[in-house]
């Protein structure tokens, strides 16, 4: 039985575990052994995007260390972690000879949850069942920096029972950003009146996404204005049988 690494990612641990467990669940059913580090921490992209290089190593040093322990591939159910593991640690190691390497090999690792399904294990259908519709939202760094996008949809395309409808204008961001809803709220509160706005030109009462912060940012917004819609990680969808 093969083993996977899980990074579960700060968001996902601390407020949406059910998208953990249903990750394990499809893994396990795959016959996949589910492994966890239990002293994996954040990614570090938040310190990364602020320009706090220093803590950004810190955390990125400790998180290397961490899984060259294990063995097997690191999954994660979220782009923007991915990115940050398999892009970001190379620029904020460029000229390191000790430790570019190391991130390089590190980053090799890792594969986004619908990217090691389809493109790794070759997997396109779960099985999964779904009564209706929905609609995606493509994660900024799921779609633009790991340029996965075919896989998330390929594999609700697949869910019976389920018609996928396209969202208007779904290549927008959400707002959440990271650090720019801090840094620039205003501006984060209108790409997701504009997100939510495009939602409820569909039909469609679920909006599945790829990663915790937009899952975070899209359901805070819906709660916020009493909208009737929910949003789910895909992980949720796939795992329904």
């Amino acid at each position: 039985m093969p083993t996977i690494q899980l990074f579960i990612t700060c968001l996902t641990d601390s407020f949406f575990p059910k998208t953990g467990e249903a990750v394990v669940d499809i893994l396990s059913r795959l016959g996949i052994n589910v492994d966890f580090a239990p002293g994996q921490t954040c990614c570090g992209q938040p310190q990364f995007n602020a320009g706090l290089r220093k803590d950004a190593r810190a955390v990125a040093e400790h998180t290397i260390k961490l899984f060259e322990k294990t063995q097997g591939d690191i999954v994660t159910p979220s782009g923007s972690c991915a990115h940050h593991f398999r892009h970001n640690l190379l620029e904020l190691f460029e000229g390191d000879a000790k430790w570019h390497p190391r991130a390089e090999k590190f980053g090799k690792r890792v594969f986004e949850f619908t990217e090691y399904l389809v493109d790794h294990l070759g997997i396109t259908d779960l099985g999964a069942t779904w009564d209706g519709l929905l609609t995606y939202h493509p994660s900024c760094h799921t779609l633009r920096g790991l340029n996965v996008d075919k896989q998330p949809r390929t594999l609700l395309q697949n869910v019976k029972g389920a018609t996928l409808v396209e969202l208007p204008n779904a290549h927008e961001c959400c707002g959440f950003g990271g650090v720019m809803s801090v840094e620039h709220p205003e501006l984060s509160a209108e790409w997701l009146k504009r997100k939510i706005f495009n939602l409820e030109k569909t039909p469609s009462p679920t909006l599945v996404v790829t990663d915790a912060g937009c899952l975070m940012h899209i359901l805070g917004g819906l709660k916020r204005h009493g909208k009737p819609q929910r949003v789910m990680h895909i992980a949720e969808i796939l795992r329904n049988t």
